[in-house]
């Protein structure tokens, strides 16, 4: 039997919401309905071999997807939206989402039979943001439409090391476990790049863009945030490093300087046009300068504390300090902390790391 021909011009026009069904069939005995049925299924494959693009599945209740990519809807009323394939032979293609007219079901079975030359079935590992992990799935799909999708146990790994380090730049360079001395190797770098050439551009955003060359190599074989957890930042980064270049960052760009005391004090690095040292102005008794990096071209900025731990001078200029603004630190300091050690010449004093310096 020939499926229902369109419209004529003189035919009354049929209500948009009511599309025609090419499998419909009035009811009748049982042979005939079985070979109506036949029928029906056969027009269903006949029209994907025509339109292979409108053949559309379900993605909810009369909405359809096809398989050229675009949507389609039916009144969910119908019958026809019960099926979970069907071919749209007439379709309003006006609009976000088509009107369908005139379709018919076709089964799975027919489908993957007479069409399979049209199936593909991918690796799709991408990034899960709500897990914050790789998904790797095998994706069966006839064009837009996803046929079946399945766990994937042993995804290629170069698949699975991009999809993580599209997370990385997703989640931002905080999604890796930082450390203390991580944090200071990286602005050490950047520090240096500001005052003399030929360093990497470690920033966040550089570090970002180049993942592929210092932290790929590291992260064969995970697969999450939690996973990434493991990494030695520290360790990473130097390693991107070559050796001559390691050298001169700690020759030219020290962790840590030796104060008068003795005492090892670490630079913050973390504003590059002003590296900074914290310490206790007792410490500093008997230096004459402010302490140098960047082969004597930078001067660390002195925050000078009380045995409190609190700032009671910042200064790029030890020497000026010592002939003028101690005189005035020390009048404050000595009331306040009248047990401590407040030479009259600082630049003769022995510098302490207690209340006192030891008797000579």
């Amino acid at each position: 039997a020939a499926p229902t021909p369109a419209v004529s011009p003189t035919a009354e026009p049929l209500p948009a919401a009511t599309p025609r069904s090419l499998a419909a069939s009035p009811p009748v005995g049982a042979p005939l309905a079985a070979h109506l049925a036949g029928e029906a299924a056969a027009c269903g494959v006949l029209l994907g071999f025509a339109y292979p693009d409108r053949i559309a599945r379900r993605r909810g209740p009369g909405r359809y997807t096809l398989s050229g990519g675009r949507g389609a809807a039916l009144a969910e009323s119908d019958p026809l939206a019960a099926s979970e394939y069907i071919v749209i032979a007439e379709l309003d293609d006006q609009g976000l989402e088509g009107r369908i007219q005139l379709a018919a079901a076709l089964a799975e079975e027919d489908l993957r039979r007479h069409f399979a030359d049209l199936i593909r079935t991918e690796e799709a590992v991408r990034w899960d943001s709500e897990a914050e992990a790789v998904r790797a799935r095998a994706v069966t799909r006839l064009g837009a439409i996803t046929l079946q999708e399945r766990p994937l146990a042993k995804p290629d790994p170069e698949l699975v090391a991009e999809a993580l380090l599209q997370g990385i730049r997703e989640l931002g360079l905080s999604a890796l476990p930082w450390s203390r001395s991580a944090r200071q190797l990286q602005e050490r770098v950047l520090f240096l790049g500001r005052h003399a050439g030929g360093w990497p551009d470690w920033s966040d955003e550089g570090l970002l863009n180049t993942l592929e060359e210092w932290l790929a190599p590291y992260a064969q074989g995970m697969r999450s945030r939690a996973d990434l957890q493991r990494l030695n930042l520290t360790n990473l980064l130097e390693a991107a490093l070559p050796w001559e270049k390691r050298n001169e960052l700690e020759r030219e760009a020290p962790t840590h300087v030796t104060v008068p005391s003795g005492s090892r004090i670490p630079i913050d690095y973390s504003d590059p046009d002003a590296p900074a040292l914290a310490v206790r102005l007792q410490e500093m008794f008997g230096l004459s300068d402010t302490p140098r990096i960047a082969g004597g071209r930078v001067p660390l900025t002195l925050h000078l504390l009380s045995p409190a731990q609190r700032p009671v001078q910042v200064t790029r200029d030890l020497a000026s300090f010592w002939r003028s603004g101690y005189f005035e630190v020390r009048k404050d300091l000595k009331g306040r902390y009248p047990k401590h050690f407040w030479p009259d010449d600082p630049l003769e004093a022995t510098a302490t790391r207690r209340v006192r310096p030891p008797a000579p």
